[in-house]
């Protein structure tokens, strides 16, 4: 049933993140909020391209032991994408409310980022191992939580002040997707059910982007009546 279940939603989840992810770029009309939206997506969608597929041929094939070093490359892209993926959605939030001024949060965001992938290039976290130390896991997570909760406060906090629903449901999949994913750093090796947790952690990036999305379609809309009449 894995076999069959897991790779349908894993297309699924690649195919509509990475077409929503295009459409935005093509169609932003020079609008830089939905551009950078779509280079989100995008990235989000070719980043976990590079784990998602081999679990599936691993499924398919031999296994997932036997394909350790795909799976343990496609997780050291995908921690490098999202990386960048909360970079962006930073970059979103200070297009979003017009912050010019916010050199402390520019240096915090971009050195916990430098950080968190300096720390995936350590050989400590034998990424090509089938079942890699716990402990380096977590020590390259600190800083990938940090960025999280600023991103968490920060949308919530301006979501709050400009009563913007948009920006306080992107602060809520935040949340959720760090409480479906830290389970998994922790014990998914002691539970390999743990792991399952990884779908709705990433249903809630797949929010995130039909959040963007769903504006981007009120936004365009209009434009296009616009042009046509």
């Amino acid at each position: 049933m894995q076999a069959i279940m897991e790779p349908i939603f894993h297309v699924s989840y690649l195919s509509s993140v990475i077409i929503i992810g295009m459409i935005m770029l093509t169609k932003s009309r020079k609008n830089p909020y939905f551009r950078w939206f779509g280079i989100m997506a995008v990235t989000l969608g070719f980043g976990d391209a590079f784990h998602l597929i081999p679990r599936i041929i691993a499924l398919w094939t031999t296994g997932f032991e036997s394909h350790a070093i795909s799976l343990g490359f496609g997780k050291f892209v995908t921690s490098v994408t999202m990386t960048i993926f909360y970079l962006i959605l930073y970059k979103l939030w200070k297009i979003r409310y017009e912050v010019r001024n916010a050199h402390r949060l520019d240096i915090g965001m971009w050195s916990l980022a430098t950080l968190r992938v300096a720390l995936c290039f350590f050989p400590q976290n034998q990424w090509f191992v089938y079942n890699p130390p716990v402990s380096w896991g977590i020590y390259r997570n600190i800083p990938f939580a940090i960025m999280g909760i600023i991103m968490i406060i920060l949308y919530y906090r301006k979501g709050k002040e400009r009563k913007d629903t948009e920006a306080l449901k992107i602060s809520a999949a935040i949340v959720l997707s760090f409480g479906f994913y830290i389970p998994v750093v922790l014990w998914a090796q002691v539970n390999m059910l743990i792991g399952m947790l990884m779908i709705p952690k990433t249903l809630a990036y797949l929010w995130i982007v039909f959040i963007g999305y769903a504006e981007f379609r009120k936004e365009v809309k209009p434009e296009a009546q616009k042009i046509a009449s």
